[in-house]
């Protein structure tokens, strides 16, 4: 499989690197506006720029960071060089726009069902959803690629690994599992990115 590195992959990259930094690790990081996405209907602490910035943004450590920007540099390449670079880009914004709307419609349900104060909803960051875009499509446009997990170390086909981590984050999601993971969010992202595939690969 072809990996050299495509631009809007390595721009991608780069920038939620550089944010990753500065919000972190520079001094610049204290004066820079809060990048996480709140509950929108919490207006004290939700910005319409938080609707991009949590995009480019991820938790504390390299962990979370690293994970995101590894699957972005080993799948992003070949889903770029197949659909082109703006749509490439269209694909990691839309499924980004996914995640919030799956992720914002279900703390809008649990609102309107619970007695819950609008600072209850936990606030999102990362670019989990819009990476989870990339993948999905990665699968519906090379199914039958085999990829080389990390843990444990053995081969599948990418259709297989997509389906597995979705059926993960609906099991997650539904038994509402307190991890701190935004996983309906990830299913928005994915519903995103196979639509977006789908669609362009049936015009190819």
């Amino acid at each position: 499989m072809g990996n050299k590195i495509t631009d809007v992959v390595k721009y991608l990259i780069i920038i939620n690197v550089i944010v990753h930094l500065c919000v972190y690790y520079l001094p610049s990081g204290t004066f820079l506006p809060d990048m996480k996405l709140y509950f929108m209907l919490d207006s004290p602490r939700f910005q319409p720029y938080q609707l991009v910035t949590h995009m480019f943004s991820h938790a504390p450590g390299f962990r979370h960071l690293g994970f995101n920007m590894l699957s972005l540099f080993f799948l992003g390449p070949m889903v770029e060089r197949f659909v082109g670079p703006k749509r490439f880009l269209t694909l990691y914004l839309l499924s980004g726009l996914g995640a919030i709307i799956a992720h914002e419609g279900i703390n809008f349900m649990t609102y309107l069902q619970s007695d819950s104060e609008l600072t209850a909803f936990t606030p999102i960051l990362g670019a989990s959803g819009a990476v989870y875009g990339v993948v999905v499509a990665f699968a519906v446009l090379f199914p039958n690629q085999r990829l080389m997990l990390l843990f444990p170390p053995i081969p599948i086909k990418a259709k297989y690994l997509a389906m597995a981590l979705i059926a993960f984050d609906v099991f997650q999601g539904v038994r509402g599992a307190d991890s701190g993971i935004a996983h309906f969010a990830h299913i928005g992202g994915a519903v995103a990115g196979a639509i977006l595939a789908w669609n362009w690969y049936k015009r190819r």
